[in-house]
């Protein structure tokens, strides 16, 4: 097949999938898209969002500044395009790393059965004993509000709830009649994975993917908002609009925007998964 066909084929195969798409479900696409390019074209338009500027005290938006300057002179458009990066990145890679790990994890114990389930749904329970919230606090705790503890907390609270839906649907698949063939005929665990168990877990992993990060980027600003999330002055959704409560009555743009971001990503994501039937 030459280069032109597989092309064409792969511009033909998208264009169905957005036909497919009801108009809630492309209303919410394009605006994370929109969001997600306010944050991109953000690192240069603003490159340091930290800088301050105390002549430019809580200075009204305008054309250069469309949100603004806070209490430090620091540009709050710079900021929030800096923190809506943060937390789609973090939130991104927390639920990959859950995904990966639960993913894996059910399948092996859905396979292996015998000791090896044991200790892995064992692992899962005292995981699931404690809040997911909980697990993202001591982490935390324990480094100093780093990136890289908060990442390790988010994925820990986040892998098991992967692990408990793959194990359980891997272990009614592999029980069925399809796979039993397939190891009768001896087509190994790559055929087994691609032709049976992915195209049944596939959906349903995305689906929960879409969900988790909206809980990750929720849970990363409930942090910050507290105070125990992302340390100062490194810019964060729910940090921001805990700085700029102080400030509502003279900028309450200030504390708007970052809420709105949320508002988007979460309202966004539900979106994408709605079930409004295509016309």
């Amino acid at each position: 097949m030459s280069t032109t066909t597989m092309t064409t084929s792969v511009r033909r195969r998208a264009g169905q999938r957005l036909r497919r798409l009801s108009p809630a479900q492309r209303c919410a696409a394009a605006a994370l898209m929109l969001l997600g390019l306010f944050a991109v074209i953000g690192a240069w338009v603003w490159p340091d969002p930290a800088a301050q500027d105390l002549t430019r005290f809580l200075e009204p938006p305008s054309l250069a500044e469309p949100l603004g300057r806070d209490h430090l002179g620091r540009s709050v458009a710079g900021r929030l395009a800096s923190a809506t990066r943060l937390s789609l990145v973090m939130a991104v890679a927390c639920v990959a790393t859950a995904i990966t790990a639960g993913t894996l994890a059910g399948i092996l114990a859905a396979w292996r059965g015998g000791i090896v389930d044991t200790v892995l749904h064992g692992m899962s329970e005292a995981f699931v004993a404690l809040p997911a919230l909980l697990i993202v606090l001591i982490v935390s705790a324990m480094s100093g509000g780093e990136l890289w503890a908060l990442y390790a907390g988010l994925a820990l609270a986040q892998w098991v709830e992967y692990f408990r839906v793959v194990r359980a649907r891997s272990a009614l698949l592999l029980s069925g009649p399809a796979v039993e063939a397939a190891q009768l005929l001896r087509l190994g665990a790559v055929h087994v994975l691609r032709r049976h168990l992915w195209p049944d877990l596939g959906p349903l992993l995305t689906t929960m993917a879409t969900f988790g990060i909206g809980t990750s980027v929720l849970a990363l600003s409930t942090l910050g908002f507290v105070g125990v999330g992302v340390a100062p002055p490194t810019p964060e959704l729910g940090l921001m609009v805990t700085e700029a409560f102080p400030f509502y009555d003279e900028a309450p743009w200030m504390s708007l925007a970052p809420a709105l971001v949320l508002v988007t990503v979460l309202v966004g994501l539900l979106g994408l998964r709605s079930k409004e039937s295509t016309s």
